[in-house]
């Protein structure tokens, strides 16, 4: 199977971790990245749309049909934020968004990066990991081939990345400790996005996938 793959987020860490496993996938044919600014990156598989606004991609809409895959890795903190503003910013955009998509390309499976500890039941205290889970659970209604949920831990970059997290340059040694004690807990960003191609290809017995899921399906 040939992969058409849309990429969002790919200026910020996971996004970038993904798309680099996208460029080197040999079933990866085409990469599509919408980004807010341009993504420094040039490849042949590689096609750009800056759009700055995502709660509103209907101008670009047409630039979207014909891929079969999106892995969404678009996402904002929640530090600092009102539950308000963390909804726009993360349900209603990625609502948005896999809306349009979903009417442009019945065919396409959606890989959604939300977070280990995201709430499915909507009812926790925890106001991240509601709007979390209310957005998968919603993206999981739309008429997609299939949608997956993404619930990664730690994650270990990919050599050669730039877009780190700031907070990531002094907690990266904790990678080897957590994958050895606490396997559940930490997988690499290579993973991520070889299981993204992987549940796009073979497809997933799990709609949900945490950590463990995400290193097995990378092996598939």
């Amino acid at each position: 199977m040939q992969i058409k793959a849309i990429v969002t987020g790919s200026t910020g860490m996971v996004g970038e971790g993904v798309l680099i496993e996208c460029l080197r996938h040999p079933d990866v044919t085409e990469v599509l990245v919408i980004n807010r600014r341009p993504c420094g990156v040039s490849h042949p598989k590689l096609k750009e749309i800056v759009h700055t606004d995502f709660l509103n991609i209907n101008p670009i809409a047409d630039q979207l049909k014909g891929y079969n895959a999106c892995f969404f890795c678009l996402g904002v903190s929640s530090v600092g934020m009102k539950e308000k503003e963390y909804t726009h910013f993360t349900y209603d955009l990625t609502l948005h968004v896999a809306g349009v998509l979903a009417g442009q390309n019945p065919d396409m499976t959606f890989c959604y990066v939300s977070g280990a500890g995201t709430d499915s039941t909507e009812k926790g205290r925890s106001m991240w990991a509601r709007v979390k889970g209310k957005t998968e659970n919603d993206l999981m209604k739309l008429p997609f081939k299939a949608a997956y949920m993404f619930r990664p831990g730690f994650m270990k970059a990919t050599p050669g990345q730039k877009n780190l997290l700031k907070l990531y340059k002094y907690l990266a040694w904790l990678y080897p400790f957590l994958r050895a004690v606490f396997p559940g807990s930490a997988c690499t960003l290579a993973e991520v996005g070889v299981a993204m191609v992987n549940a796009a290809e073979y497809g997933s017995d799990k709609k949900i996938l945490e950590v463990r899921d995400i290193v097995a399906l990378a092996k598939k």
